[in-house]
């Protein structure tokens, strides 16, 4: 088994409309879609972890050199399409999997029911042998 993660970012894919412009009913079926995944990978036993993210509006950027105290700005952000809104953790059986997954979130219905499209980012967390490449003389 390996960790992926899934990453979703405010690229709504083929939807360009902002989710506060959505109707009510279109939100609750997004979310109840969203719902149903959780379930069924919780079932399945392949969800590790899952988490949506307040807004770029909130976010915080922290630098610091080791000396003195480090200096916390509002930006500058990327463009918001680029902004982490949340992922997923799955630990499946191989990338195959991690995929499939990831096509599932990517398919959330938009306005009217749509399937969004939207753009998934699929990782692999490193593991124990990952780290062994990197220190071991070549």
């Amino acid at each position: 088994m390996a960790k992926y993660l899934l990453i979703v970012d405010y690229n709504g894919g083929d939807v360009d409309t902002p989710m506060d412009e959505w109707a009510p009913e279109e939100i609750t079926a997004h979310m109840d879609y969203y719902g149903a995944l959780r379930q069924e990978l919780l079932d399945s036993g392949e969800l590790f972890d899952q988490h949506a993210l307040t807004g770029p509006e909130h976010a915080k950027v922290v630098t610091w050199d080791g000396s003195g105290a480090p200096v916390v700005s509002d930006g500058p952000f990327a463009e918001s399409k680029e902004m982490l809104a949340g992922f997923q953790i799955v630990d499946v059986v191989d990338e195959a999997r991690a995929i499939e997954i990831a096509a599932k979130i990517s398919c959330v219905p938009g306005p009217g029911g749509v399937p969004q499209r939207q753009p998934i980012t699929v990782r692999r967390v490193m593991d124990a042998a990952d780290y062994e490449l990197l220190t071991s003389e070549v």
